[in-house]
């Protein structure tokens, strides 16, 4: 057979494989956690179509012949063995009993076949190195949780591993950080296959935020800003103490140089190497966590808010609050206390925020330009249509890639996105 010839086959296997990605195999092995097997059995095999969750078809299959019984003792029964996998166009390993065991190998073939038949393939925490013993993650970015990251990237270093992100989206490979962050991750992938619309509808009945970001990791919305003893020793923490006590001024990165009595570059520099976060992303992230913190315990308006936070508009104030947490300030203070109903009169409704937003104003973000994409517009279905439901949809934002292993032991300002996720 002609190469030609044998890459039709080829390409209508995998184009056969994208059609059916609504059928889900979760490969389950003896020794795994109750908790990350649970996520994709839930998310994919119950209908919700009564709350516009399209119905995805589950395969639970076992991963080798021995009994599956998870750490807690608890015995599964698995209908389906390796060969179920061939049917699926979604393959979802949820974690490995250990990271010190090899996997067995007629499960890595059978990965190996899925992902060449143009299967997608998904690893939740420690699944990650079930995909790595594969060969899947050669080349690409990955996460895995953040205890088990270094050994992952020294066994695998030909793995891109970043213990920051909350889910790694490598198209056809998908990984996701510890525990919980299987269900963001799984969030995403409905998202992907049916639109932000059918994944709000499922984190309501999940009762989970709809959409985290890597800034969310490893931490609730509620970060201690005191500054940590580790950087206590460095010049620069006196500049960034100051920082913290300011940011209700208007100062830029200029500003708290000539503070640290350094020029612009060698305080980047310096900054960078301490934190490992442009200097300029992690002043906007603090105001926009003074943000967030005065959206919740206070009755300011959101043009009060920016100007209690340093920002030059309101304009600013809700194009980088859109960028990281991918909501409208007045929709994530009506989501907020719907969640957490107060005593006293209802809060009067407030407004939706626009879906669209003129040039001219985008341009005015703080200084800077942002695409539409860059304010949390990758593929949302609309502009929060309620104030009271939940915040809108958006991908979840990466970081600047910091290897594993480098800088290991730097220490972590208030607000920094290097956080464990377990």
């Amino acid at each position: 057979m002609s190469q030609d010839s044998a890459a039709v086959p080829d390409a209508a296997r995998k184009l056969a494989a994208r059609r059916r990605r609504e059928i889900v195999a979760v490969l389950l092995f003896s020794g795994g956690p109750i908790f990350e097997s649970s996520i994709p059995l839930s998310v994919f095999g119950i209908d919700r179509q009564d709350a516009g969750v399209p119905r995805y078809r589950l395969l639970v299959c076992a991963g080798e012949d021995a009994p599956l019984r998870t750490t807690g003792g608890l015995e599964l029964s698995a209908p389906y063995g390796l060969e179920a996998i061939s049917r699926a166009g979604t393959v979802v390993v949820p974690a490995w009993r250990s990271i010190t065991q090899a996997p067995p190998p007629a499960a890595l073939d059978a990965l190996r076949r899925a992902h060449e038949e143009g299967a997608r393939i998904v690893g939740l925490c420690t699944g990650a190195f079930v995909l790595a013993a594969a060969g899947l993650l050669d080349g690409r970015p990955a996460t895995t949780h953040w205890m088990y990251a270094p050994t992952l990237a020294k066994r695998y270093p030909s793995v891109h591993v970043d213990p920051r992100e909350l889910f790694v989206d490598d198209g056809d490979v998908l990984t996701s950080a510890g525990t919980a962050a299987g269900i963001d991750l799984c969030l995403h992938i409905v998202r992907t296959d049916h639109g932000a619309d059918a994944a709000n509808a499922l984190a309501r009945r999940l009762v989970v935020p709809p959409r985290r970001t890597a800034s969310d990791l490893g931490h609730q919305r509620y970060l201690d800003r005191s500054l940590p003893e580790e950087i206590g020793a460095d010049p620069l923490a006196e500049v960034v103490a100051w920082a913290l006590e300011h940011l209700h001024e208007q100062f830029d990165v200029e500003t708290l140089a000539a503070r640290a009595y350094m020029s612009r570059r060698t305080f980047d520099r310096r900054f960078r190497s301490l934190t490992g976060s442009a200097p300029l992303q992690w002043l906007i992230t603090q105001r926009v966590l003074q943000a967030q913190r005065l959206l919740e315990t206070s009755d300011y308006s959101v043009d009060e808010v920016a100007g209690r936070c340093g920002f030059r508009s309101p304009v600013a104030l809700r194009g980088h609050f859109r960028r990281q947490l991918g909501a409208s300030p007045a929709a994530y203070r009506a989501a907020y206390r719907a969640r957490r109903p107060q005593s006293g009169a209802p809060e009067p409704a407030l407004r939706p925020e626009r879906a669209e937003r003129p040039e001219r104003e985008r341009a005015a973000l703080g200084g800077e330009r942002f695409s539409a994409a860059a304010l949390g517009g990758h593929g949302l279905a609309a502009e929060v249509a309620d104030a009271t439901k939940p915040p809108s949809e958006g991908y979840a934002t990466r970081l600047p890639e910091t290897p594993v292993g480098r800088g290991a032991g730097r220490p972590v300002l208030p607000g920094q996105r290097e956080r464990p996720v377990g």
